[in-house]
């Protein structure tokens, strides 16, 4: 089909824009990653670009050197893996009965459910929730409160919504239960908007800051996301990360590379996941949202 001379001029423009929105997210990410392998005269200087100046890898010899940032990473790990098992599979619970038809409450819960989504919890209850539990200082204070997402569990009923109830009829008709049902025909049909779903989750606790600031006390559970947010906003800690072996470094590391640094490892495993789930990420999510 051929396209009019407005419709180009509109893809033209389109495709400008997302560009430069592109760009204007990409360029700032590929600094970060120049300073963090630059020479801190060049970064002093401020004649670090796209590129980095004097290549060298101290401001992350320092960072590992003289901050816990690989108990920091395990923690996030920790919290991440197990945060995505424990809410994909409640999530799978919560989704499938409701998009059966012959669930006779289906309606009531799933508009209870909306409803959730009107309103955000407020700190202190949700902190005192807690208390409650005698889950503080604990991962489960991160895990339970944010267990199930509403809209997530939505997507995923509208997605078991659009299975053929043909398959599922012969699947029973072979003597197949409901258990067995789900795990060998629903679930393996399920793979994309399942893999979405999955990194939606797995972005929401690697990024995890606030919950985890109120509910954790013990600053050896911290994960990256704290440990980063201090060094961008404590200046006596990078103070004393150069006062610490300045004897191994052969000049003092500033206080940008080392932040960079920082951030560069926290993006890091996010960059590497995603290129996995990409194939999987726009057609789970628009099967979900779309009825076939």
């Amino acid at each position: 089909m051929r396209l009019s001379r407005g419709e180009k001029t509109f893809y033209l423009f389109n495709n400008l824009l997302l560009i430069i929105a592109g760009l204007s997210c990409l360029l700032p990410l590929i600094n970060i990653a120049a300073i963090s392998f630059s020479d801190d005269g060049a970064i002093a200087s401020g004649f670090v670009g796209l590129w980095p100046v004097g290549f060298n890898f101290d401001s992350y010899r320092a960072l590992i050197e003289g901050t816990p940032i690989l108990r920091s990473f395990g923690n996030s790990l920790v919290i991440t893996g197990f945060g995505i098992l424990f809410s994909m599979v409640f999530t799978i619970l919560a989704a499938y009965p409701l998009s059966k038809k012959i669930f006779g409450g289906r309606k009531f819960f799933t508009l209870a459910i909306v409803f959730t989504m009107l309103f955000g919890v407020p700190t202190i209850p949700a902190f005192l929730v807690n208390r409650e539990l005698n889950i503080l200082d604990t991962y489960w204070a991160l895990w339970l409160p944010g267990l199930i997402s509403a809209y997530n569990m939505l997507v995923l009923k509208s997605f078991f919504e659009n299975i053929p109830a043909e398959m599922e009829e012969a699947a029973q008709l072979d003597g197949c239960g409901e258990w067995k049902l789900l795990r060998s025909i629903v679930l393996p049909l399920s793979l994309p908007v399942l893999a979405t779903l999955s990194l939606f989750y797995g972005v929401g606790y690697w990024n995890g800051f606030q919950s985890l600031l109120i509910n954790i006390i013990s600053t050896d559970k911290y994960n990256l996301a704290v440990l980063v947010q201090g060094m961008i906003a404590n200046q006596s800690l990078l103070q004393n990360m150069n006062n610490l072996q300045p004897h191994e470094l052969e000049q003092l590391i500033t206080p940008e590379s080392i932040r960079s640094a920082g951030v560069v490892v926290m993006l890091v495993p996010l960059l590497i996941v995603y290129p996995f789930v990409q194939k999987f990420f726009v057609k789970g999510v628009m099967i979900g949202a779309v009825k076939g």
